[in-house]
């Protein structure tokens, strides 16, 4: 069993994300890809605009558009209130799979971030990664980030998807009324629209 988990704040969850999940499924044979949104990213503490149970509902939703997609809640808030970090996330997906060879799928930009996160040479420990390139950001920019020759090994670049969506302009197409059919699955906009979202 290959998988990955694919973590973020999917508010909400749009074509870039199943683009990239897709390409990585393609590229690294993966037999299911877990899309998980986060309950409190340290990075970003000033949260986000819909709840964690609306963005997991809009998750499920979208990963209907492949049997290889599985939405999960491992990422759900704690209840201590503390942020989520993805060292934690990953050694409950170890204890949940223990059999499964495990991915972490990220967006360069986040990628670059890495030695900001908790523990982060335990995370490459815990799960081999496919970083999807951003326009400028080539192998080398790995041995900044002061990876060993077994770190970088454990690191896959998928540079083939260029999908530059940002959530937040999104949000501001479907508050001034826009729906987006464009750039979000179906289902996921009569949720949206059922539920109030983004207005």
């Amino acid at each position: 069993m290959r998988v990955a988990l694919f973590g973020g704040s999917f508010d909400p969850p749009h074509h870039g994300h199943l683009a990239i999940a897709a390409a990585a499924a393609n590229a690294l044979r993966l037999d299911s890809v877990l899309f998980a949104p986060a309950g409190r990213q340290p990075l970003k503490l000033d949260g986000t605009v819909t709840s964690f149970e609306d963005r997991l509902a809009m998750v499920e939703l979208a990963c209907l558009e492949d049997s290889r997609f599985t939405a999960s809640e491992i990422d759900a808030p704690r209840a201590d209130g503390l942020p989520n970090y993805t060292v934690d996330t990953l050694s409950e997906l170890e204890r949940r799979m223990p059999q499964a060879k495990r991915f972490n799928l990220v967006g360069a930009d986040s990628f670059l971030s890495l030695p900001k996160w908790r523990e982060p040479a335990r995370l490459l420990e815990l799960a081999e990664w496919i970083v999807v390139s951003r326009p400028g950001f080539t192998i080398g920019s790995l041995s900044l980030l002061g990876l060993d020759v077994h770190q970088q090994s454990r690191v896959h670049l998928l540079d083939n998807v260029h999908e530059d969506i940002a959530a937040t302009g999104l949000r501001g197409r479907l508050e001034a009324g826009d729906p987006c059919v464009d750039l979000i699955a179906p289902a996921v906009l009569d949720y949206i629209q059922s539920h109030n979202l983004y207005q």
